[in-house]
């Protein structure tokens, strides 16, 4: 492959552009002939697939979405191939298995996305626009966890932008120009309202990646490119006062997430409401808006985010309650999931679903859900029976 470039000031470039051009090899890329066998010679394996995904794709299905393609090249494979690469297993919930490379994804491949929501939130999508509340007046009991068994709270949202394929498939210069808006973003949010600092993630020593609770990225991340050209153009902004961290370019776009050691929901809630609506407002005066879906709410890579984007984990002292037979039935009931920490008796409860409720609904459940379980742990400690508190499903 070679170039011929004109001199910068050679007098007749004008003249002799189009030759000059001519003896420029065209774009390979507008060449390229991606070659694939029929639907049904390429449609995967799925025997042992445990994945929403998994699930619900069919041969029929994958036959409609398998000649689509976004304007910025997403393929139906690139859309399931995470699902491919961790199938998941029986006994463990089902992960959704499959991402968005960008927004368009949802409305080209809406036939399988849709089903995929439907099943992992537990709610039917609509034509209605899906409700939202960020008044934090709303939230009741969030103050006020048996801190002898609430430990920590965290409550995070993650965002995309309008206008850039999602991490799975955006290019380095896309990746770029997304930490440039969010360092524009932020000097402003320091300026009015948090004063606070970007870090570069290549620019953050051992000690300060774990303060910050960083994990490299997985062999899955890296597999699905989401960790690609790592650690190119990642970012982490820190307010002054610790209440808020926004992580760049990561799994999203944008993450906030809001942190409190005395398990305040409310508190930590109110924080994020506030600076994720002045940010919001921010990156709409840079004519990049969050994406936003009418009948989704809010969009990013996971499918497992539309709606709210929202999490609330909790972190509980639980010693009992994690052995009893009936947990994951509870569990499943109030919509919540707990997982294993690196401390053997304490767990991360969080909820299950981002969509069909508002912000405000999905706090409140995961409020009322970890209040519930502190009153069985309390109640396997005298060796009583839970039976009685077990809640009707949500």
């Amino acid at each position: 492959m070679w170039k011929v470039k004109p001199p910068v000031y050679f007098p007749m470039e004008m003249r002799y552009r189009t030759i000059l051009e001519s003896l420029v090899p065209p774009d390979p890329m507008s060449q390229f002939l991606l070659r694939r066998g029929s639907p049904d010679e390429e449609f995967p394996d799925l025997s042992r697939n445990h994945t929403w995904m998994g699930r619900i794709l069919t041969a029929a299905m994958y036959r409609r979405q398998f000649h689509r393609c976004t304007h910025s090249g997403v393929l139906f494979d690139d859309v399931i191939r995470p699902g491919l690469e961790e199938p998941g297993d029986w006994c463990s919930p089902a992960s959704v298995g499959c991402v968005a490379g960008d927004a368009e994804s949802y409305i080209l491949f809406c036939d399988f996305f849709d089903r995929v929501i439907e099943a992992h939130h537990g709610h039917k999508i609509t034509s209605q626009t899906p409700e939202s509340d960020f008044n934090c007046n709303n939230l009741k009991g969030g103050e006020d966890l048996d801190r002898s068994y609430a430990v920590r709270c965290e409550v995070s949202v993650v965002r995309g932008v309008e206008g850039f394929c999602f991490p799975t498939h955006c290019s380095r210069g896309e990746r770029r120009e997304l930490l440039t808006l969010a360092r524009r973003a932020l000097q402003r949010l320091e300026e009015e309202d948090l004063p606070g600092r970007l870090h570069l993630l290549e620019d953050l020593n051992q000690d300060q990646q774990r303060e910050l609770d960083f994990d490299p990225p997985s062999d899955s991340q890296l597999r699905i490119g989401v960790a690609r050209d790592w650690p190119d153009a990642r970012g982490v902004w820190v307010s002054k006062d610790g209440s808020l961290v926004v992580w760049v370019n990561m799994e999203d776009h944008l993450r906030l997430v809001s942190t409190r050691d005395d398990a305040n929901i409310t508190e930590a809630f109110k924080c994020m409401c506030i600076k994720l609506q002045k940010l919001e407002d921010l990156y709409r005066e840079l004519k990049h808006p969050f994406t936003w879906k009418q009948q989704l709410g809010w969009v990013s890579s996971s499918p497992a985010d539309v709606g709210t984007g929202l999490r609330i984990r909790v972190q509980l002292k639980l010693q009992h309650l994690p052995k009893h037979n009936h947990l994951q039935d509870v569990l499943k009931r109030l919509r919540l999931c707990m997982d294993t920490t690196d401390s053997p008796a304490l767990y991360c409860v969080s909820n299950t679903a981002t969509f069909g409720l508002s912000e405000v609904g999905l706090t409140q459940l995961v409020v009322d859900g970890v209040k519930l379980l502190i009153a069985m742990e309390k109640r396997l400690e005298v060796n009583g029976d839970i039976e009685g508190l077990v809640p009707a499903q949500k």
